[in-house]
């Protein structure tokens, strides 16, 4: 059982980093999974490895409570007003995702569920987002607080989060660069992909557990527990560094990370799996 509560562990931790940073964490789950693949059942695995990004969620959560608490005591009404104004962007955002994933989840898992498809979304986006760059260098962004994010554009940056069903995309690199894009601040871009994923993540995380059961074996019990922490604990810190790191860089870095990325999973899957 310690072995296999390690590797939990190091999923934990990938999860954690991976999750928020635009590099896919699809991508990395797919090599880890090749050198530390969990001796627990198919169904308990793919069980936990959404519940583990639920640890994630939890991490932003407790970063961000008060700017999305609207029944804070310290605000005044027209802060819990924006408070709640946030909430209804973040709503409005999730529906395209949500009605795609729905329409068509069988069908992408079983057409793009393969390490070409996160290969290639890798590389195309990592150049994607070198060039977003480089076309938005030295321009001022129109959108840098949250009341300039109207309903409108909240729905279009929902629109770049459907991108993401494809594996490789990564969540948040979809909606932070659509958001760029489209003339968002890096900060505020990056809070409302944060943000997103909060309701998207509660409402997978519920299902596969009522869908799982809620039965363990202490094993099981173990491997869960020790993954969680570790997700937790290290989001926490990769969402502190995302977030010091835009406020004096751009993504030009992800970028070619992930087609570094890319190249090492066609190079493995390809020539040595």
């Amino acid at each position: 059982m310690f072995i296999e509560v390690i590797k939990s562990i190091i999923l934990g931790i990938v999860q954690g980093i991976t999750e928020w940073l635009p590099i896919s964490s699809t991508g990395h789950m797919i090599l880890v999974d090749e050198f530390l693949v969990l001796n627990t059942s198919a169904e308990f695995k793919e069980m936990f490895l959404v519940v583990i990004q639920l640890a994630s969620i939890l991490a932003v959560i407790l970063l961000y409570f008060k700017k999305l608490n609207p029944f804070d005591s310290s605000k005044d009404d027209a802060q819990k007003k924006e408070t709640w104004h946030i909430w209804y962007k973040v709503l409005i955002g999730i529906i395209p995702a949500g009605v795609f994933g729905l329409l068509f989840e069988d069908a992408i898992h079983e057409l793009f569920y393969n390490w070409y498809t996160v290969a290639i979304a890798l590389i195309v986006y990592g150049i994607a987002f070198i060039i977003i760059e480089k076309r938005n260098e030295g321009k001022i962004p129109q959108i840098s607080t949250w009341s300039q994010l109207t309903y409108k554009t909240a729905l279009i940056i929902g629109f770049f989060q459907v991108l993401a069903l494809i594996p490789g995309t990564s969540r948040s690199g979809a909606t932070i660069v659509g958001a760029i894009l489209i003339g968002t601040a890096r900060p505020i871009a990056a809070e409302y992909s944060f943000f997103l994923s909060i309701p998207v993540m509660l409402g997978a995380t519920f299902l596969k557990l009522v869908g799982f059961g809620f039965s363990f074996t202490p094993e099981e019990l173990a491997i869960l527990i020790a993954g969680c922490i570790f997700s937790f604990v290290v989001s926490i810190f990769a969402i502190k560094f995302l977030m010091n790191y835009i406020r004096r860089n751009d993504f030009s870095s992800f970028g070619w990370y992930r087609i570094i990325i890319g190249i090492i999973v066609i190079g493995y899957f390809g020539f040595i799996a």
